[in-house]
């Protein structure tokens, strides 16, 4: 792997996971998500996804609200909301549950994204390198949004599944379009992939364990 100085991927070797606004935090058991860093990780997210296509445009448009809600109330108060558990509690504890659901759906939203890049990155260890990328959207959805989503949202979801970008389209647009970087865009999604598995599964133990989570099909 070809690295600069400061440890950071090279210009040739640089992909779109290192131009994002952020990354994702990496908490340990102990540790409490940091409210900005999550944010921002997940402004990237968007742009990730922006990638796959116009026809994603719902998909961005509910990921972005969620992010607007969050962010607005983050910034009322940034000192004693500079974790997303303690800010979530506060407004459990007030009554406010705008941004409780906001941060679920933005979660699941993510939770969606992780599943899609870990298919391509087990396909990939797998050394199959499959073009059709679609069925990994599906499962992916089934996995994660499906159980929360009506009939409409299961038909949106079908559509969108048929216009995903295949391998090819998709790494040569993370690579920055630069042809045979395949084991750099590999590289850096499973480091982004793997930070945002961590910080999904955080929440979602967070929500249950605090009677946080709804079940309310969309």
């Amino acid at each position: 792997m070809s690295v600069s100085n400061g440890g950071l991927p090279s210009e040739e070797s640089a992909t779109i996971f290192s131009t994002l606004p952020g990354q994702f935090p990496n908490p340990n058991e102990n540790q409490k998500i940091k409210t900005q860093e999550f944010l921002d990780a997940s402004s990237g997210v968007v742009i990730l996804v922006e990638k796959f296509g116009k026809v994603f445009a719902p998909v961005i448009y509910d990921m972005n609200g969620n992010i607007k809600k969050v962010s607005a109330k983050y910034e009322e108060d940034k000192e004693n909301y500079e974790f997303m558990e303690d800010m979530i509690l506060k407004q459990k504890s007030a009554g406010e549950l705008i941004v409780v659901d906001a941060l679920q759906w933005l979660r699941r939203g993510l939770h969606f994204i992780t599943r899609f890049f870990q298919s391509v990155i087990d396909d990939t260890d797998n050394n199959n390198n499959t073009q059709d990328l679609s069925p990994f959207i599906k499962s992916a959805y089934k996995e994660t949004l499906e159980r929360y989503h009506g009939w409409l949202g299961s038909q949106l979801f079908n559509i969108l599944s048929r216009f995903t970008p295949n391998r090819r389209h998709l790494f040569y647009t993370l690579a920055l379009e630069k042809h045979n970087k395949d084991e750099h865009v590999i590289r850096d999604m499973r480091i982004f992939t793997q930070k945002m598995s961590m910080c999904v599964q955080k929440l979602i133990d967070f929500y249950q364990e605090n009677e946080l989570e709804t079940n309310d099909r969309v």
